[in-house]
């Protein structure tokens, strides 16, 4: 089998499309996440434990070969893989109990815009790349305010003051879970410019992972498969977003750096919001809505990127 090598290639145009597409199909399978858990009468944890946990199994028996045929340089990269690891077992227990504490829409706008942000200063401060150009930090500006106006469409003044504190409980387990996101993410493209294989750096972390989360479910699963609605949720969670979206996000990674790709997955939350609209029942006021078409064209500036001199993974 061929060892990984890291080249300075410039990237065509297809291999930039590809890249973007897969991590927008990624996000878009991750949008439904949180309408399809309100189905259940399982607890946040138990629904991320088991989602991400499986999931983690399922990526790491796919990639098993090439897990092996990386072993050594996964040996030689163990404080990234612990720390990628740690923030993928955490990510899932803080993003699921975000929407439960805050609602679908706000819970995901919160947990994925807060990701661009640390994404960015982790590759500025780590990885010493001059990401953060003009184009990037206009498309930042405006995501923001998106996020901004689609966070508050619903009205919390009218809330009671216990209602307004469980939302912003929900709002700081957002936030968390974005950072987290946005630290494996970014441990996870640098494993891969140091020629690990985007299947191997994926399938370890989410190995690693579910080594802490599966033994969670023996305090938070007891009614995992008590009835049908529960067994259907949790096996949807586990392969479809977690299995093969996460497959899709580290195809992606090898051709867009993480600080875009946290970027695109903006496309999430308005996946979000419209699903919890349209089947849970949330209501989303008309600066919300706004809100929505400003991240939109976030996404639009990004896509329009120049093709430029970039790391990529050759097999």
């Amino acid at each position: 089998m061929p060892v990984n090598t890291i080249s300075k290639l410039r990237l065509s145009s297809n291999d930039r499309i590809r890249g973007q597409t897969a991590i927008l199909f990624a996000a878009t399978l991750w949008g439904t996440t949180g309408t399809v858990a309100s189905f259940s009468q399982l607890s946040a944890l138990a629904i991320g434990a088991f989602a991400m946990g499986i999931g983690g199994v399922l990526l790491a028996t796919m990639a098993r070969k090439k897990l092996i045929s990386d072993a050594g340089k996964l040996v030689h990269l163990k404080k990234e893989l612990i720390i990628g690891a740690l923030a993928v077992a955490t990510y899932p227990l803080a993003f699921y109990s975000s929407m439960q504490f805050a609602g679908v829409a706000i819970g995901t706008v919160v947990s994925i815009g807060s990701a661009p942000f640390a994404t960015a200063l982790l590759e500025r401060l780590f990885s010493k790349k001059s990401t953060l150009d003009n184009r990037w930090l206009l498309s930042v500006v405006i995501g923001l305010i998106g996020i901004i106006l689609l966070t508050y469409s619903e009205n919390m003044g009218s809330l009671q003051d216990d209602a307004n504190s469980i939302k912003m409980i929900g709002i700081i387990l957002g936030i968390l879970a974005g950072v987290t996101y946005a630290v494996y993410s970014w441990v996870a493209r640098s494993m891969i410019e140091k020629g690990v294989q985007s299947e191997s750096a994926m399938g370890s972390l989410f190995a690693l992972s579910a080594l802490i989360l599966l033994p969670s479910l023996l305090f938070t699963g007891e009614h995992l498969f008590s009835n049908m609605t529960n067994i259907i949720v949790v096996c949807y969670m586990a392969v479809i977003p977690m299995f093969i979206g996460y497959l899709a996000f580290g195809f992606g990674l090898r051709y867009v750096h993480a600080s875009k790709a946290t970027l695109l997955t903006l496309f999430e939350p308005v996946v979000a919001a419209v699903l919890a609209v349209l089947i849970v029942g949330e209501s989303i006021s008309l600066i919300g809505w706004f809100g929505i078409v400003l991240i939109i064209t976030c996404l639009f500036l990004q896509s329009q990127n120049k093709t430029k001199t970039v790391k990529t993974i050759n097999g």
